[in-house]
């Protein structure tokens, strides 16, 4: 036991940044890469990348939106790494490679890869399926829903209490939106919309304005003082080392993983056109590959861990990037997911289950133990940097050179925080929520976001999908939606598109890479800050501009792929809804899911005291608050066979086998990210979904 304890040790303290040298700082990179990646980058270039990345933009907005909101399909950005952006930056490597050949001048380097990088990502992530794709349906349903179809009863229930200034109440606008064969560039319609879509554009970029400024005050901490390794960033740094290298390309081992998934995708894309070439199954919802039948079959209490779905899925582009994280957390994320899965047959065996898969309403209260451990994590990424913090306060009284050298000096990081935060409050009175109310809801949300995003820089997570984590069930939970007036209920399903579904896409991790990116490279990463702030403001309206498109053309009743509503509609109808049932019956606190939220925090916090304690100790806090939620169910399979596969390949192998094996598992995300995305980029062409590669 103490030989495996030893073991373990070697294995889960092997961090990323220490096996891939793409993260290690400037002052250990080689003499070639400081050369090419100046600390200025020349003016030129750096307009030329902002302007290609912004360029660039207009159609990555298009195609999230096409994909994941008129369509349902795809989600590219609900993976950490987004799909469409490894696309894009893959094609451009190509053509800059033959450009460094032909003219080296006007080759982009990596600095501008970064700056493009960056952007299509922010960018991307804004009309994306955990963000304004639930915020743009939410102001046209409620007037009119509310005022065609009487028997909602939502005109006496929350419509009189509706800020008018922040949806649309245009009838005619709102029945050619619904019905389609229209146009959205009618001057009458334009008219209609702009207002309301410039309100809710000077809200992205306060709150854009908020995670640049808090990113700002903490980089330092988490990239400098606890040397976060940023396993999200690897292959895009890898991938553009030099502009590209002809060398990343030429390792055999790279084109094994690279053609083994270029084989799986093509037969799987021709299969939607030749039913006759057979399907490989790897999706979570592949028939074969469902667990769930056989535990409906066996009845209670085995049936209780069925719903939604229980299956066994095989991407291999999650197995390779489970690979690329640390050992304990890919380990924790499936052993927990499965534990979540037998707590849910032993409360039904016990006779206390009510609900269905994650959406239980009793016990065993996963929402609420998955409110205690995000809560707590807060807690101790905050506790972790209190030293930190307290030099941040010296600094803003008396500045030293040691500020000026961070994105914005702590003085202006902190401005820029309070100015953002108060825009919000403003903003949000002036829709009818109280002080206290919204003081509470962006509170609990911005400490959630920073233990979201340092999660994220420490363990990289293929994807970090937190279902019903968001201030406004929090409210519910703790406080009771009954202490609240209507005026402070309506604003909640208007704020879903950043603090509602499962922030899979959540832009405060996107801001603290991007930091880290710049200082990799060597850019000035003073130039940042505002430019991530413009990206928001840039991403929200091609986000409004892709789906009102779309709608006007199609119709909101009307589902391209099927029957029933566009899904852009379709999966918006949960929260008025529930702001129905939080008006007419809200539902009393409950002291049981209260006592659930106490004991998920003391878990993270028995298994953190634990991982302090013993460094063998394989459990990670993390580990548990992701695996209560919904997420980690679309690849917690792939999470054990990279964790089982990293861990021979370290044992019996060590580092050299272990860095031998990474450009098989590059290749096997960047094949999947080219094959994949070219069936949803032809998908586009043809207006019809031919092969979805990825979860969603």
């Amino acid at each position: 036991m103490v030989q495996l304890a030893k073991l373990w040790t070697s294995l889960v303290n092997t961090l990323p940044g220490e096996e891939v040298d793409v993260t290690k700082d400037r002052a250990t990179v080689t003499d070639l890469t400081l050369q090419e990646t100046a600390l200025t980058m020349n003016r030129w270039r750096w307009w030329r990348a902002v302007a290609l990345g912004l360029l660039l933009s207009v159609p990555n907005a298009y195609w999230v939106m096409q994909v994941e909101g008129t369509w349902h399909s795809g989600h590219p950005t609900c993976i950490s790494f987004f799909w469409n952006v490894g696309f894009t930056l893959m094609l451009l490597v190509f053509l800059n490679l033959a450009i460094k050949r032909l003219l080296p001048f006007w080759a982009l380097s990596q600095q501008e890869f970064v700056v493009i990088f960056v952007i299509l990502t922010l960018v991307s992530s804004l009309p994306g399926h955990d963000c304004l794709q639930l915020g743009i349906p939410q102001m046209a349903m409620p007037f009119w829903y509310g005022i065609q179809n009487p028997t909602l009863r939502w005109q006496e229930t929350f419509l009189n209490a509706m800020p008018t200034w922040l949806v649309v109440t245009d009838m005619t606008a709102l029945r050619d939106l619904f019905f389609g064969n229209s146009s959205f560039y009618r001057l009458y319609y334009l008219q209609v919309w702009l207002p309301t879509i410039l309100w809710w554009t000077a809200f992205s970029l306060a709150l854009g304005a908020v995670y640049v400024g808090l990113m700002s005050l903490m980089r330092r901490q988490w990239t400098e003082h606890e040397k976060l390794s940023y396993p999200i960033i690897h292959i895009p740094l890898a991938l553009t080392r030099e502009g590209g290298r002809a060398e990343f390309f030429a390792n055999k081992w790279f084109w094994w993983g690279f053609g083994v998934v270029a084989f799986l995708d093509l037969m799987n894309g021709l299969s939607a056109f030749y039913p006759s070439i057979p399907k490989i199954p790897v999706r979570h919802d592949d028939l074969q590959l469902r667990l769930d039948p056989l535990l409906y079959s066996m009845g209670r209490p085995w049936n209780a861990a069925a719903p939604p779905f229980f299956s066994f899925p095989l991407y291999p582009f999650i197995i390779a990037l489970g690979y690329l994280i640390p050992l304990d957390i890919a380990f924790s994320m499936w052993f927990f997911y499965l534990l979540r899965k037998v707590l849910l047959v032993i409360t039904d065996w016990l006779g206390f289950f009510r609900g269905a898969g994650y959406i239980v309403s009793g016990p065993p209260y996963l929402l609420q133990q998955s409110y205690g451990a995000w809560l707590m994590l807060t807690v101790h990424t905050l506790w972790a940097a209190k030293h930190y913090l307290k030099e941040v306060g010296r600094e803003i009284f008396r500045p030293t050179a040691l500020s000026q050298q961070e994105p914005l000096s702590y003085r202006r990081a902190i401005l820029l925080t309070l100015l953002g935060l108060g825009f919000l409050l403003w903003f949000s009175m002036r829709g009818g929520m109280s002080l206290w109310v919204a003081l509470i809801y962006f509170g609990v949300f911005f400490g959630w976001s920073m233990a979201i995003a340092k999660c994220r820089a420490e363990l990289g997570p293929p994807a970090h999908e937190i279902v019903g984590l968001n201030s406004a069930n929090f409210i519910a939970h703790t406080i009771g939606m009954g202490r609240l007036s209507t005026r402070d209920k309506v604003m909640m399903p208007l704020y879903w598109w950043f603090n509602g579904r499962g922030h899979r896409n959540h832009q405060m991790p996107i801001v603290l890479e991007g930091f880290k990116m710049a200082q990799v490279t060597g850019l000035n990463i003073k130039a940042f800050p505002l430019l991530m702030v413009i990206c928001f403001g840039v991403g929200t309206l091609l986000a409004y501009w892709a789906a009102l498109h779309q709608l006007y053309r199609i119709g909101g009743v009307n589902n391209p792929i099927g029957g029933g509503e566009n899904p852009i509609i379709m999966h918006n109808w949960g929260q008025l809804y529930q702001l129905q049932s939080w008006i007419e019956a809200p539902e009393p606190v409950n002291p049981s899911g209260i006592t659930a939220i106490f004991i998920g925090a003391a878990i993270v916090e028995v298994l953190a005291r634990l991982r302090g304690q013993f460094l063998w100790f394989p459990f990670h806090p993390a580990g548990y608050a992701l695996a209560l939620n919904f997420g980690v169910d679309y690849f917690w399979s792939c999470l054990l066979i990279a964790s089982v596969l990293k861990f021979f390949v370290l044992r019996y192998g060590g580092q050299r086998t272990y860095q031998a094996t990474l450009p098989f598992m590059y290749g096997l995300v960047l094949g999947e990210y080219t094959f994949g995305a070219f069936w949803s980029a032809a998908s586009i062409i043809r207006q019809k979904p031919i092969y979805d590669f990825a979860p969603g």
